[in-house]
């Protein structure tokens, strides 16, 4: 953004000052060339001088004497170094003067000028073929001050030297200037950029010049809109499980009593009085629903209930109350104590050794949402993992980018997941391909968003032996901070 700029502004800027230039010297030609006039003009008044300043010889066979008029003298004189003259017979023989100053012999009698280099001074030499007391002679003077003469070569130190510097330090200006009232945007554009993709706060307009308030009123403006949008979405998610999950928990009961009487066989005649179920018997049971189909049913009720559940717990842990809300210091064995005592007995029926590995190490964090992702860890582990194998929960330090650490942990010894799935399934309903078993794929989406709102890491990797799957929860040191307890 800033580059683009300095290359406009450079660019609107050096075309003025080039044009400049051009018209500097345009100028300054022109001046130049009017005092060249001039000085022609006097070369040419002074001619007719000079030819009167030859005197013939009194002596027959020897040289015309110069005795120089006033006007020539003064003349050559005041320019010094810079002025010359000679006096030469029409056939090019020098008389008098300096050899160097000539030009084309002139045929008549009207003046001529030519340039001529010498010394490394371009001189305007004015050339007059007249009559003089020594006869009909050739006349020239040279003046080497004349502007016109002299203008292309002072015009690199005049005119393209300083005006070149003018444009680098231009450049320079423009280049730091840029840089330094941009500042703000670009600090507010780096802001925007690393922001959160749940903080929606809005911008202080009050920190942002006056020229960029505009902005960042329609950039919170915009993030009024998108959170009043994300709020009502998670509204509706939050209502629609709550809803759900009465319903859904009267229909499991339900269920857990027609499974229970189809499993024994109907002896059951009747239920208590306060029982919502109609009085059953054997025949009309068998009839009705098979054993196979109440399981059937019983079933589907439970992924339903969990689903419900788990849409909430995801929608609370997505909510922005948990980053506005305090979070605690938080038992990390007393978390996975708890998650092993739910979650034993659901283990024993699948056959499934439920073990724990637990230090005592305190984290910061909300405690209920570390609960909820303890038991979708676990649920997940026991869900996965075929009759026989073992699941467990380990919590304690580990050696991270040279710190020791706070850690969650959950082991299997199940299927596991292929490397190349570990993005995908934390992805909202993604199942992997081929998996055994009934899932709704939201136990670890659930689990990365909670980590996410603790500031922490969700590390997938394989078990022991490289069997199974380990999902472990690392807590920064600074979510930590102020947190760890003294002592530990």
């Amino acid at each position: 953004m800033t580059s683009d700029l300095r290359n406009r502004l450079l660019l609107l800027l050096v075309l003025p000052l080039f044009a400049l230039v051009l018209a500097s010297a345009w100028v300054d030609f022109r001046s130049a060339d009017d005092a060249a006039v001039q000085h022609d003009q006097r070369l040419l008044r002074l001619l007719p001088g000079l030819a009167d300043s030859v005197v013939a010889a009194t002596t027959p066979g020897t040289e015309p004497l110069l005795m120089l008029a006033p006007a020539v003298e003064e003349f050559l004189r005041r320019s010094g170094e810079y002025t010359a003259f000679s006096v030469r017979r029409v056939n090019g023989e020098l008389l008098l003067g300096d050899d160097w100053v000539q030009g084309p012999l002139p045929a008549t009698t009207a003046a001529e000028f030519h340039s001529v280099e010498y010394g490394g001074v371009t001189y305007r030499v004015a050339v007059q073929r007249g009559e003089t007391n020594a006869g009909e002679l050739v006349v020239a003077l040279a003046d080497g001050s004349d502007p016109r003469q002299q203008w292309l070569q002072q015009l690199m130190m005049r005119l393209l030297l300083p005006n070149l510097l003018l444009i680098a330090a231009a450049g320079l200006a423009i280049y730091w200037s840029v840089g330094h009232a941009f500042k703000p945007l670009v600090d507010l554009a780096t802001a925007v950029e690393h922001r959160s993709p749940r903080d929606l706060n809005p911008i202080d307009e009050a920190t942002s010049p006056a020229e960029v308030r505009p902005l960042v009123h329609a950039l919170n403006h915009l993030f009024d809109m998108v959170r009043a949008q994300v709020d009502g979405q998670r509204r509706f998610v939050a209502d629609a499980a709550h809803q759900l999950r009465t319903p859904l928990a009267g229909l499991q009961a339900q269920v857990e009593a027609w499974a229970l009487l189809a499993r024994s066989g109907g002896r059951a005649r009747n239920f208590d009085k306060n029982s919502a179920l109609p009085l059953i018997h054997q025949d009309s049971l068998a009839i009705t629903l098979g054993v196979e189909e109440i399981e059937k049913l019983r079933a589907a009720t439970r992924r339903t209930s969990q689903l419900a559940h788990q849409l909430l717990t995801l929608s609370r842990a997505d909510a922005r109350n948990v980053d506005a809300s305090a979070m605690e210091r938080a038992d990390l064995r007393q978390l996975c104590e708890t998650a092993l005592e739910l979650h034993l007995d659901a283990a024993e029926a699948k056959g499934i050794d439920l073990g724990l590995e637990a230090e005592s190490v305190h984290a910061t964090g909300h405690g209920w949402l570390l609960r909820e992702l303890l038991s979708n860890l676990v649920d997940n582990a026991i869900k996965y993992t075929p009759a026989g194998g073992s699941v467990t929960i380990r919590c304690g330090r580990c050696m991270r980018r040279g710190t020791l650490e706070p850690y969650l942990e959950v082991e299997d010894d199940g299927p596991g997941v292929p490397h190349t799935e570990y993005n995908k399934v934390l992805q909202r309903f993604y199942r992997v391909p081929g998996t055994a078993g009934e899932g709704t794929g939201l136990g670890l989406p659930i689990a990365d968003e909670i980590a996410r709102a603790h500031g922490a890491a969700l590390e997938l990797g394989s078990g022991a032996g490289q069997r199974g799957l380990r999902v472990r929860l690392v807590f920064t040191t600074d979510t930590l901070s102020g947190a760890r307890p003294p002592g530990e």
